[in-house]
C-alpha cells in the first residue's frame, strides 16, 4: 500500500468538508472524518440527513486488512401490519416511489418514521475503526447547532420546491412541529432564505448528550425514552423496543471486475447489484470508440440501465424477507445476455420510474496512509417531526413500502425497503486503490455513479471532470437526459424512434462526489449541481 501526497475530504456541504479536514489535521483517520462530517451534514443539510436516518458506509483500512460495509437502513417498526393501510391507499406516487394514502399517514408525522441506524452506525464505525474519542468526532456538529448555520442555495431550494408527486409540500414538512415552525421560519411567517442563518440549540443539547453517552443514549437511555413516550403519545407505531432491538448489518462488499479493475460496493438492500451489473453489461461495449455522449454511447448506457432497472424491480429487496438472485444478478453470463440484446438492436421497457426523492447526501474520504471511507445517509422523505427539546427531524421511510399485501414491498415488522445508495471503490489490478464515490439521488444514484466510472475510466477524466460531464438517465422505457447533453444527440435518438425526456437542469441525475487517486495523487470531484466542495489535507 502506498502513502498519498495528501488527504482529501469530499462532501455536499463545506462546513461539513471543513469539519472533516480538521479532523484529519488533528491525526484522526479516514473514518474518523467521515463521521465527523457526517455528522455536522445533519446539522447544515437537516433534512437530507441526520442521527434519525438511515444509510450505508463503506470502509477500506488495507494496514489493518479491514474492507467492510455497514449497512443501516431504517426498518419498519415491530409493530407494523401488512394491512395496515391496505383500506386508505389513494395512488401510487407518479414516480413510482412511494403511495399515497388518505391523510398522508405515511408521508408526513408520527407514522411516517421507521427505526432509524445512522447514529448507531456512525458510533459502530468510529469507536471500532477511528483513532480519535468520540467526543472530538461529535464536537463540530455541536457548534454548528449552537452557531447555527447560514441556508445555503441546495438547502433553500429543497425548502419552497414545493408539492410533487402527491408528496407533501415540503413546508409542510418544516412547519409540523413546533422546533420546526420556530427555527425555520421568519418571524413574518415566511421560511428563510439564501443567507439566513439557522441556529438549533436543542440539537445542540441533544449531541453533547450523545458525545458523553454514545449511541447507546438515544437506543436505550434517557433520548430512547423520551422518543418512544413521544411517538406513543402521537399514535406513531415505532417504540423503545424497535429502538432497543436496532441493528445494523456488516458485511464484505460486493464485487466484481470491470476491464480489469475491481469494483467493490454495497449489498441489497442498497443498489451496489445495479452499479456491478451495469458495468459488466457496458464492458461488452467499446465505449470509448462510440465517443462520450454520442448518438450510440446514449442509447448503449441508458439500455443497460433500464435492463438494470427491470431486474432490481423484479428481484432485489430487503435480503432478511425476501431471496434475492445476487449471484445471478452481477455474473458475467447474465450480463452477456443483456449486451446481446442491446447489440440486436432490441429496446427494453420499463414502467416509469422517473424520479424518486433525493433527500440524501454522501461524504468520501481518503487519508494519507491510503485508508479510505465512502458515506450515503439520509432521511428518505423527512417525516418533519422533531421531538420537542431535542432538535432532530426524523426520517420518514414508511411512505415507500407498498401498503397493499402480498407485494416483494409490501409491509412487514423489521424490513428495510430497497434504496440506490451504493458507497463505491475501485481498485487496481496490483489492489492499490484508485477511486472512492458515491452520491444522493434517490432512483438515479446508480446510473450517476455508474456514469462516473465510465467517465473516468474509459475517458480518463479526472474526478471534477468525471462528475461535472452532462449525464443522462435510463429508469424508464423513456430516455432521460440533462440539458447539458447536445439537441443533435437527442434529436437523432427522437428520429430513431425513442422517446427522450430533456431535463431543465445542466446538471442531473444524482449528485457524485468522489476522489481519484493516480500514483499515490488525490483529485477530487463535488458535483456542480449542489453546494459540495473538495478539500486536500
Amino acid at each position: 500500500m502506498s502513502k498519498h501526497d495528501c488527504a482529501m475530504v469530499v462532501a455536499a456541504q463545506p462546513e461539513a468538508v471543513e469539519a472533516g479536514a480538521a479532523i484529519l489535521r488533528a491525526g484522526g483517520n479516514a473514518v474518523d472524518a467521515a463521521i465527523a462530517c457526517g455528522l455536522v451534514a445533519g446539522v447544515v443539510d437537516p433534512q437530507m440527513c441526520g442521527i434519525a436516518g438511515f444509510g450505508n458506509l463503506q470502509v477500506y483500512l488495507p494496514d489493518k486488512d479491514i474492507h467492510r460495509c455497514i449497512d443501516f437502513h431504517a426498518k419498519s417498526p415491530l409493530a407494523t401490519r401488512a394491512d395496515q393501510w391496505a383500506d386508505i391507499v389513494v395512488g401510487e406516487t407518479r414516480d413510482g416511489f412511494g403511495f399515497v394514502l388518505e391523510g398522508q399517514v405515511n408521508d408526513l408525522g408520527y407514522q411516517a418514521i421507521a427505526t432509524p441506524g445512522s447514529l448507531k452506525a456512525y458510533f459502530e464505525a468510529q469507536t471500532t475503526w477511528g483513532e480519535k474519542d468520540w467526543d472530538e468526532i461529535v464536537a463540530p456538529a455541536i457548534k454548528w447547532a449552537e452557531k447555527g448555520f447560514v441556508v445555503r442555495p441546495h438547502v433553500a431550494g429543497w425548502w419552497v420546491e414545493g408539492a410533487s408527486m402527491g408528496r407533501t409540500d415540503n413546508l409542510e414538512r418544516l412547519r409540523y412541529s413546533a422546533t420546526g415552525r420556530e427555527i425555520y421560519f421568519r418571524s413574518d411567517g415566511s421560511v428563510k432564505r439564501v443567507g439566513d442563518v439557522v441556529a438549533n440549540k436543542d440539537l445542540a443539547e441533544t449531541l453533547r448528550l450523545v458525545a458523553s453517552d454514545g449511541a447507546d443514549v438515544f437506543y436505550t437511555g434517557q433520548l430512547a425514552e423520551r422518543i418512544a413516550e413521544d411517538i406513543a403519545a402521537h399514535g406513531g407505531l415505532m417504540n423503545d423496543r424497535d429502538l432497543a432491538d436496532y441493528r445494523t448489518t456488516h458485511n464484505d462488499p460486493i464485487r466484481s471486475i470491470y476491464r480489469g479493475l475491481e469494483v467493490a460496493t454495497n449489498h441489497p438492500p442498497g443498489g451496489g447489484v445495479m452499479v456491478l451489473e451495469m458495468l459488466n453489461v457496458l464492458e461488452q461495449f467499446d465505449l470509448t470508440a462510440m465517443g462520450h455522449n454520442s448518438i450510440e454511447y446514449v442509447r448503449t448506457v441508458t439500455e443497460a440501465m433500464k435492463r438494470a432497472t427491470s431486474d432490481k424491480d423484479a428481484y432485489v429487496g430487503d435480503p432478511a424477507h425476501f431471496d434475492v438472485p445476487l449471484e445471478k444478478l452481477i455474473s458475467k453470463a447474465h450480463a452477456a445476455e443483456h449486451a446481446a440484446s442491446i447489440q440486436a438492436g432490441e429496446r427494453a421497457s420499463v414502467e416509469r420510474l422517473a424520479y424518486e426523492p433525493r433527500d440524501t447526501t454522501h461524504v468520501c474520504v481518503v487519508d494519507e496512509n491510503g485508508n479510505a471511507a465512502s458515506m450515503t445517509h439520509s432521511l428518505g422523505m423527512p417525516s418533519g417531526v422533531i421531538t420537542d427539546g431535542l432538535g432532530f427531524m426524523f426520517n420518514g421511510c414508511m411512505a415507500v413500502f407498498d401498503p397493499r399485501p402480498g407485494n416483494a414491498d409490501s409491509l412487514a415488522p423489521g424490513k428495510s425497503r430497497f434504496s440506490s445508495l451504493c458507497p463505491t471503490m475501485v481498485f487496481r489490478g496490483d489492489g492499490e486503490l484508485s477511486h472512492v464515490l458515491g452520491a444522493p439521488g434517490g432512483t438515479q444514484i446508480a446510473m450517476g455513479v455508474t456514469q462516473v466510472l465510465l467517465n473516468s475510466i474509459d475517458f480518463d477524466m479526472n474526478m471534477l471532470e468525471a462528475v461535472s460531464a452532462p449525464r443522462v438517465s435510463g429508469t424508464s422505457s423513456a430516455i432521460d437526459v440533462s440539458n447539458g447533453i447536445p439537441w443533435a444527440v437527442t434529436d437523432a435518438l427522437e428520429g430513431d424512434g425513442y422517446e427522450v425526456i430533456r431535463s431543465p437542469r445542466t446538471h442531473d441525475f444524482a449528485w457524485v462526489h468522489g476522489i481519484r487517486i493516480n500514483d499515490g495523487r488525490l483529485d477530487g470531484g463535488a458535483d456542480p449541481a449542489a453546494d459540495g466542495v473538495v478539500q486536500a489535507v
